[in-house]
């Protein structure tokens, strides 16, 4: 931590802070006097907005180690200093704080999400530092000149000044919960951008001189050759950045200002969860665990990228892990460890592919096969074929709705009577944003309600109560905070199998599972609406082309 600010001075005189005169600390002064109270004195909680009304200290310490620590420090109305921390075992760490400032420290207790936030707020990045570095612009612009940089490059993309920014912005992304980073070259410098619930948000930019050493960094981390910027490339890489532990795919691609780079973080302390805890409605749910009991056939989820897909499946092989059990699966990437399952990877570099391994898994005696991804005919064919001859094949694929999944297998030249044969669910599904439980608002459905979207109409919610988001401090002003999914499952039942087997559009397939009491992707998202959970906005954004 930073304590060059504080002046050296003679015992029992004034300790110069800033310009401000405070009583000195002599030996005889406790810890009681100095930092954590005694047990006699009772800590206050406080909120996020007293925490933002007083002027941080925070300048006095690492950024990097009051985030590790969970710890904002401020001054009080009248002068005081105040440690804010979230749990009793770090009141210990407030001693710190009272000696570094030569200050008495009062401690108090806030929520761990209003510290961080608080802290996100005002301390001052350590990236600033990496864009006004002037050996950094320097070696940068002679190397522009010179037909053999690389090697320069290299050494700049590995300085302190740019390594400790490209950590930075990882930590930075994965703190806010974010999904991906894109880093983005424009005319006159480098823009990065996070995902965020779905949504880019920009948070950064850097000087042109800087952005090809941050990108080169970047392609470092992933073994990647930095002296291509012609080509895209990708690749992946396992970082440990702060309190954070995350598996990062990396792609660059290049552009009119120079290369992109987009990394996609998975991150491991992201624990699995239950079953019964990714949101299924009652009779989705129903549906969905008796397909998982079934002793064979074929489980289809199906989304867009980043719409949860593989969550769904990891939930879903959680309940059917157990003793009696062999689970294989293959994936690109192993997103969730799971403890009993066992789990492989694709390696195309080595010919080690979907369709590769799951031949394989045939030889291995499995009971439960799960396929990250049909992605050509042959996976497709021999998912079919495993499904076909007693196992239990999960999987999933790139479609709008539940039927289309139909379409798409079709496609991909499986015959329509095996599937009618092997398939026992289709899932479809979506993520939609949660309303921030701070600063959510309900409203009426009424006509003015009703006259701002021509397309609430057709929800038919009018005349009910929902919800819409306000923006607050704890949300960043957007009015959402975390995400979950909205289901579409489609049972096969005996005269959706007829359909199937005669080759019926996927439109008429829909009609037959509705009646049967399927619920659509909108019709989940508006139900989750009415229950204060999301808004119908949010509802109509991701379900728009349903």
């Amino acid at each position: 931590m930073d304590i060059a600010s504080r002046e050296e001075s003679p015992r029992g005189s004034s300790v110069s802070l800033r310009g401000r005169e405070r009583a000195p600390l002599n030996d005889q002064d406790s810890i009681t006097q100095v930092g954590v109270p005694g047990p006699q004195e009772t800590i206050a909680r406080t909120s996020f907005a007293m925490l933002t009304a007083g002027r941080p200290l925070v300048e006095r310490f690492s950024p990097r180690y009051l985030r590790e620590i969970g710890m904002y420090v401020y001054e009080g109305s009248f002068g005081e200093v105040r440690a804010v921390v979230s749990d009793e075992q770090q009141l210990r760490l407030i001693d710190t704080v009272a000696w570094t400032l030569q200050r008495r420290v009062i401690p108090e207790f806030a929520a761990a999400e209003d510290i961080a936030a608080a802290l996100a707020r005002v301390c001052s990045d350590e990236i600033a530092q990496a864009r006004s570095t002037p050996s950094v612009a320097a070696a940068v612009g002679r190397a522009d000149g010179e037909e053999d940089a690389v090697e320069t490059l290299r050494d700049l993309a590995s300085g302190a000044p740019v390594v400790r920014a490209v950590n930075e912005i990882i930590e930075l992304a994965l703190e806010r919960r974010a999904t991906d980073i894109h880093l983005e070259p424009v005319r006159d410098g480098l823009r990065v951008r996070i995902r965020i619930d779905g949504i880019l948000v920009a948070v950064r930019t850097f000087t042109a001189e800087l952005a090809r050493p941050i990108v080169s960094r970047v392609k470092i981390l992933a073994a990647l050759n930095i002296a291509e910027r012609r080509l895209p490339q990708d690749g992946r890489s396992r970082v440990r950045v702060g309190n954070f532990d995350a598996d990062i795919r990396i792609a660059t691609m290049p552009t009119a200002f120079g290369e992109a780079a987009i990394l996609r973080l998975l991150q491991h302390e992201k624990g699995l969860k239950r079953f019964d805890q990714i949101g299924l409605a009652p009779r989705d749910f129903t549906a969905f665990s008796r397909a998982l009991k079934a002793p064979h056939g074929m489980i289809v989820v199906t989304g867009p990228t980043g719409s949860g897909k593989t969550t769904t499946l990891a939930a879903a092989l959680g309940t059917l892990n157990d003793a009696t059990r062999k689970i294989l699966t293959i994936e690109d990437p192993i997103e969730y460890e799971i403890d009993g399952v066992n789990q492989s990877q694709v390696k195309p570099s080595i010919g080690l592919t979907f369709a590769s391994a799951l031949r394989a898994f045939l030889r291995q005696d499995p009971d439960v096969i799960m396929v990250g991804e049909m992605r050509d005919t042959e996976t497709a064919r021999v998912g079919i074929q495993a499904s076909l001859t007693g196992h239990l094949v999960l999987t999933t694929l790139h479609t709008n709705t539940a039927a289309a999944a139909i379409t798409r297998l079709i496609d991909l030249q499986i015959e329509p009577f095996l599937l009618s044969a092997s398939l026992q669910c289709i899932v479809a599904q979506r993520l939609v944003r949660l309303l921030c439980s701070y600063c959510r608002s309900e409203v009426e459905v009424d006509a003015d309600f009703l006259h701002r979207d021509p397309r609430y109409r057709a929800l038919g919610v009018e005349g009910s109560r929902t919800w819409v988001p306000k923006g607050c401090e704890r949300c960043a002003g957007t009015g959402y905070s975390d995400r979950r999914a909205v289901f579409e499952v489609l049972d096969v039942d005996d005269e959706v199998r007829h359909l199937i087997t005669r080759a019926a559009p996927e439109a008429e397939i829909e009609l037959r599972a509705k009646a049967s009491g399927m619920t659509t992707l909108i019709e989940d998202g508006v139900r989750a609406a009415l229950a204060g959970e999301t808004s119908l906005d949010e509802v109509l954004r991701v379900t728009a082309s349903r």
